[in-house]
């Protein structure tokens, strides 16, 4: 996604920068409905059941989770397509949102797909095909721009920020074909007999009852769901009353989305490519802690625990050194933006506390902690929305710098305090 926003920068400019990124809220809320929650239940579960080499309960849990998220995702779709006019002027606040949401509104269900069957690759330890996919998929939203921008130019059009919707679209579609042929391959592979994916599915029905696939997933998904959404919710708030609030400090309309797409469009995604890495690891880290702490091998809990804090200290103190000197160059050279570069040097010292969070959160989640976890969260967004809501008016842009290092710094507290209490406690 980095390299996809440097490019639509250049085509679309700050101020269309600005109109594409109101559009994450959406994305982020259909996401955690429809396959967020699924997506980490699959991977907790096919981790279990491959353990024990139970291939097909496995197939059982994936087929259960994707029946459930495309009915879910094809919700969301008609009630984006439905009301994207009211949801673009009422919650956007943005009437120029309203043809992109129903473009966008296609890709949910894509999405949804390959993001379940990515959660059964977790669950498996294979990362190989989730890397594939995202590589496929930002490889087509691009090629997608570039053709369709070049094709306007040569007609004598100016291409709209639409075209990058359909690039989206177009990316989540690719992937989800490589995803489908990947599990069809995964299972042809492990099924004994010549017999295609649908008569194996026909087996499976003599083994362990659908309803029983229904409530274990559920029982865990729906709360990982609900808290999402409620991280999501909040998230959306922040997002889309920057620019309100940056008109507040006396800014116009333009002004406001221009610098909002500085700030999200630009600026943040260099700041978080390194995270890339980390989030990676925390993927893996789940199933791994989880096992380990439920055969009460705490001793490797405590291992992965203080590797994890090691590493991610390290790689931040770096990444604050190289961005903090090579920021305002950075942004001039990648985004033509003066004004990106000053982001990304300001924005350089949250980088040991994001990059520590997504691990340690993710070792929590390994721990049964998830609920600790979601109360820090929604505190952490508390305070950022208190930075937007009452100091952005006074002093513009850098309120909320300073609200994103102040939740960063008290969220990795938090993190590091559960932790340490939980080890006293079994010690």
């Amino acid at each position: 996604g980095f390299f996809y926003r440097i490019y639509l920068s250049r085509l679309f400019g700050e101020e269309g920068m600005g109109v594409y990124q109101l559009l994450g809220p959406v994305m982020a809320l259909t996401f955690s409905l429809s396959a967020a929650g699924l997506q980490t239940a699959i991977s907790k579960y096919v981790a279990g059941e491959t353990s024990t080499h139970d291939y097909k309960s496995s197939f059982r849990i994936l087929s259960v989770g994707l029946t459930i998220s495309l009915l879910l995702s094809g919700l969301c779709t008609f009630v984006i397509c439905r009301y994207a006019s009211f949801i673009a002027e009422n919650f956007l606040l943005e009437p120029r949102t309203a043809s992109m949401l129903r473009i966008l509104a296609l890709s949910v269900p894509l999405g949804a797909v390959h993001s379940c069957i990515n959660g059964y690759f977790y669950g498996i330890k294979k990362t190989g095909i989730p890397a594939a996919t995202q590589l496929i998929e930002q490889l087509c939203r691009v090629g997608c721009v570039w053709l369709a921008n070049d094709a306007a130019l040569r007609h004598g059009y100016t291409p709209t920020i639409n075209v990058a919707v359909i690039g989206l679209v177009i990316g989540e579609g690719f992937a989800m074909l490589v995803s489908i042929a990947a599990i069809y391959l995964r299972f042809y592979r492990l099924s004994s007999s010549t017999s295609t994916i649908l008569q194996a599915a026909r087996l499976l029905h003599n083994r362990t009852p659908y309803q029983y696939a229904v409530q274990k997933l559920l029982r865990l998904a729906v709360p990982l769901s609900a808290n999402r959404i409620v991280i999501n919710f909040l998230q959306s708030i922040e997002a889309i009353y920057i620019p309100n609030r940056l008109q507040a400090f006396g800014y116009d309309a333009s002004t406001a989305l221009s610098v909002y797409g500085v700030l999200t469009g630009m600026a943040l995604p260099l700041i978080y490519f390194p995270n890339a890495l980390t989030g990676s690891v925390s993927v893996l880290l789940l199933p791994v802690v989880s096992e380990a702490d439920a055969t009460g091998n705490q001793r490797a809990v405590r291992k992965a625990i203080s590797k994890t804090v090691q590493s991610c200290t390290l790689l931040g103190a770096l990444c604050t050194v190289c961005f903090l000197f090579l920021g305002n160059p950075a942004g001039k050279y990648l985004f033509n933006s003066t004004l990106a570069g000053h982001y990304v040097a300001a924005l350089s010292f949250i980088c040991p506390f994001m990059y520590l969070n997504t691990t340690l959160s993710s070792i929590l989640h390994g721990l049964d902690r998830a609920g600790a976890v979601f109360a820090v969260n929604v505190l952490s967004l508390l305070i950022r929305l208190g930075f937007v809501f009452f100091l952005i008016p006074v002093i513009g842009m850098p309120g909320y710098l300073w609200g994103m290092l102040f939740s960063q710094a008290f969220t990795t507290g938090s993190y590091l305090f559960m932790l340490y209490a939980g080890k006293q406690k079994k010690g």
